[in-house]
């Protein structure tokens, strides 16, 4: 399967199973300290709003990063995944210790978990992938629904205006050949679905999210990716001190391959 496969595959389910036989989730948020920087980030959150014992839904999980995590910390973890790829090396992390319920399914149908079920629901992967603004929708209201009233909802995206950067650093003639808008600079959806910051809010508000966090989740980690996996650790961990000061000023929000809101339902 490669990327020309891809784009001709029409049915979205399939081209998402697709998708992650071509990118490595398992080891995408832990192969350099450089790609810890989004994972640190995002539980740095996640453990601001929910204290160990919370019942908790993975949703998009992947590989199981985040519900390995907090399930190992005593949080009380369901996880929902829908690449085959994925669930596969899900499985293949998990121990007999590991009391996590896992589902292969959509994130637009909760329907195995009732209404208010949850202290806090992840959707870290699902708006990667869903392009009709119907779905997205359905999406969010789910997450909604089976979080209890109060509860925290965490949500991520790919930002439409720093892939451009990102691409350029490893492709020279990307300004010129790249799969955008040459005049609005809107990214082809393809193979993501990509997000300005203000997209992003609309979306939210639309569904009914009271926003509490805006997070460049991994800022410019990748471009600056040979640098930083050389620190040693004092300076990695002051890195990632700078990092948390300035994840949340508006004007280094855009400037980050993903995205992270935080909101309360």
């Amino acid at each position: 399967m490669d990327f020309e496969q891809l784009a001709r595959i029409e049915d979205e389910l399939t081209r998402i199973q697709k998708t992650y036989e071509i990118f490595d989730e398992d080891t995408r948020l832990s192969a350099s300290p450089a790609a810890r920087v989004e994972f640190l980030t995002t539980v740095r959150y996640i453990e601001r709003y929910l204290r160990p014992g919370a019942r908790l839904l993975d949703v998009g999980a992947g590989a199981g990063a985040y519900s390995l995590y907090f399930a190992r910390r005593g949080y009380r973890v369901s996880a929902l995944e829908l690449a085959q790829a994925n669930l596969r090396a899900f499985r293949a992390k998990l121990t007999p210790q590991d009391a996590i319920e896992l589902i292969e399914g959509n994130a637009v149908d909760l329907g195995r978990w009732p209404d208010a079920s949850f202290d806090g629901v992840l959707l870290l992967g699902p708006l990667y992938h869903l392009h009709s603004e119907a779905d997205r929708q359905r999406c969010i209201a789910e997450a909604r629904r089976v979080c209890k009233p109060g509860g925290a909802l965490f949500f991520a995206f790919i930002s439409n205006d720093m892939v451009h950067l990102t691409e350029f650093c490893y492709r020279p003639d990307y300004f010129t050949k790249g799969s955008y808008d040459k005049e609005t600079f809107r990214l082809e959806d393809f193979p993501f679905v990509f997000h300005t910051v203000e997209g992003c809010r609309a979306m939210l508000r639309k569904g009914g999210v009271k926003i509490l966090h805006e997070v460049a989740a991994d800022g410019a980690s990748e471009l600056l990716a040979d640098k930083i996996n050389a620190l040693p650790p004092e300076d990695y961990a002051q890195y990632l001190r700078y990092h948390a000061y300035i994840c949340e000023k508006p004007e280094f929000l855009g400037m980050s391959n993903h995205l992270l809101f935080v909101g309360e339902n």
